[in-house]
């Protein structure tokens, strides 16, 4: 055989090779875990594109994506509050994307999208509030906590527990909900009092009733829905929307600025958009509501219709000022009495 026809035949099998590599995606999902891989064992059952997928609470994503900023290592971002959304849209760490889907979606969903120039796109919604271990507060006769106020009582001392803030969006979103509801200095001193009940603050928004559930705590501050899936699956979790009025997210999807594979992004971004994709998230212990008109919101999900919902203000609250600044006070205030 010729050197020409080595080389060509070379040439061949390097083109064969890079034809058959399936493209890439790399994804940070801050929900639940069961939910980020389901939607990426769908995803990857219906396209030809690898999902390389972390799964990190919000405050830790927008940490990674912001120290990535000069050489991303992220393409999409799917999932967690909003509020950090909005930050890293602020901080140009996130692209411009006006997604086809656009016009199915809710019009909070695509109110998120305007604030945010484009960056960032609502994909569900959920009140918070907390759910709290039956067997546990028969047992040890606490009377069930209706109100934030109630939190307070002596009798819940170490049966409490609610993420950090820095690291979770949910216990962010419950400091930035108690700020607009009892103003600011009244807010950290009821986070004050509150600490004296709280046993643990967790890294994840979510594992606070995830314990409550297994027994090992007896109240968890959390989005409802959360709550909700631990009483689907069997364990003696009641759900509560606090009296007073409670705030709630609008979890988001961004697509990440100077990201290496913003095709495969978008085409996730379009996909999970899609009414058919939403529709399937009760399977996966999902129960928030979906941002598109068309999914059928699951039969367990909190109507947030009889919840007494505050205007949550995401512009506000997701701008990176106003967050650094609570949640310095926070460290200062309450992380480090925590420690104490």
């Amino acid at each position: 055989m010729t050197k020409m026809k080595i080389a060509l035949l070379g040439s061949i099998v390097a083109t064969m090779a890079t034809g058959a590599a399936a493209a890439e995606l790399n994804l940070i999902c801050s929900a639940d875990v069961v939910i980020c891989e389901r939607l990426v064992a769908d995803f990857e059952g219906s396209h030809d594109i690898d999902v390389n997928m972390v799964r990190l609470s919000s405050g830790e994503a927008y940490a990674k994506i912001r120290a990535e900023g000069r050489n991303p290592q992220t393409d999409l971002w799917w999932g967690g509050t909003g509020d950090p959304h909005l930050q890293a849209a602020a901080d140009g760490l996130t692209a411009e994307y006006k997604s086809p889907m656009l016009d199915e979606l809710q019009p909070w969903a695509v109110s998120q999208a305007e604030t945010s120039g484009y960056r960032t796109v609502g994909v569900y919604s959920g009140a918070l509030g907390w759910g709290y271990n039956i067997e546990i507060f028969e047992k040890k006769g606490i009377t069930p906590p209706a109100c934030w106020a109630d939190l307070l009582d002596p009798g819940l001392k170490g049966e409490i527990q609610i993420a950090d803030p820095n690291s979770s969006g949910t216990a962010y979103t419950t400091l930035a909900t108690l700020v607009q509801l009892m103003g600011e200095d009244e807010a950290f001193d009821y986070l004050k009092k509150l600490n004296d009940n709280v046993s643990q603050y967790t890294k994840s928004g979510s594992a606070p009733v995830k314990a409550a559930a297994r027994g090992e705590t007896g109240l968890g501050i959390v989005f409802m829905h959360d709550a909700v899936a631990q009483a689907e699956e069997g364990f003696p979790i009641a759900v509560v929307a606090p009296c007073e009025g409670t705030g709630y997210e609008i979890g988001s999807m961004s697509m990440i600025e100077g990201a290496q594979n913003p095709d495969e992004a978008k085409v996730f971004y379009d996909w999970v958009l899609g009414a058919d994709v939403q529709s399937i998230m009760p399977e996966a212990g999902s129960y928030q509501i979906p941002s598109n008109k068309n999914a059928k919101a699951p039969e367990a999900a909190p109507d947030l219709s009889t919840i007494k919902l505050i205007d949550y203000d995401f512009a506000e609250y997701g701008g990176a000022e106003r967050r650094s600044a609570l949640l310095a006070r926070w460290d200062a205030d309450v992380g480090g009495a925590a420690t104490e």
